[in-house]
């Protein structure tokens, strides 16, 4: 057990790729988009924009280093104004289609837990660890995520990518989670998938920094930053 000699009072978890099938949801939302794009021009875009946002519209896979991976929603939608503005469109035909092909991930269809979140967090809980939730994605669209899956009860805290805060690997989503909740850093564990999410932790100064292997990043990228590395988020319970 990873917390054997470090119990937190607090774990923030990065959400897709740590608790969430990254490329279901985001590689499956962007062929969707794209298939919205070329119904919206009548033009074929979908490989254009795997290019340009770093997917495989084949498998749904998401590059690992792709602006996809990393990005948030704010910044896909200039980027696929920018993209299409170099490939011949006017700024006025950009913004139409763009209008019409836009859309929020429907959590419903895409979202496919790693885990079984609601006794992972239960657990947490009964242990009495606070559980929190960092992440790139908009807070609409997240808390719907979460209710859906029946499982924003359990969650403390949420920082997303449009709350005004500086975004990872800079500390402050974790140092805004700490102080709603009062607790310190050092008494904190962050867990995530990217090199980004670590970074932030080790940034904020948390007590311990734990890299899971289901998301964008292998073992490799992630040991620097990592304290613990572990296959998925089942290995914090007795889920196998």
């Amino acid at each position: 057990m990873i917390f054997d000699n470090f119990k937190p009072a607090l774990i923030i978890f990065d959400k897709d790729g740590t608790l969430l099938d990254f490329d279901q949801m985001w590689g499956g939302w962007a062929l969707e988009i794209a298939r919205r794009l070329e119904g919206a021009s009548g033009k074929p875009l979908i490989d254009l924009l795997a290019r340009s946002w770093g997917f495989d519209p084949i498998t749904k896979h998401v590059e690992p280093d792709g602006e996809l991976a990393g990005k948030t929603l704010a910044y896909l939608h200039d980027l696929t104004l920018n993209t299409l503005r170099s490939n011949g469109f006017s700024g006025d035909a950009a913004a139409r289609v763009v209008a019409a092909a836009w859309h929020l991930p429907d959590s419903m269809s895409l979202v496919r837990p790693i885990s079984n979140l609601q006794s992972l967090f239960s657990n947490l809980h009964s242990l009495n660890i606070k559980i929190a939730i960092a992440t790139l994605d908009d807070r609409a669209p997240t808390q719907t995520t979460f209710t859906e899956l029946g499982v924003l009860k359990y969650v403390d805290a949420l920082v997303c990518a449009d709350d005004g805060v500086e975004l990872k690997p800079a500390p402050d989503m974790i140092l805004k989670v700490c102080d709603d909740l009062n607790i310190h850093p050092s008494q904190c564990a962050m867990i995530g998938d990217s090199v980004s999410d670590l970074q932030m932790g080790r940034n904020a100064g948390v007590g311990m920094t734990v890299g899971v292997l289901t998301g964008l990043s292998n073992a490799e990228k992630l040991k620097p930053f990592a304290d613990h590395i572990i296959s998925s988020i089942k290995d914090l319970t007795a889920e196998r």
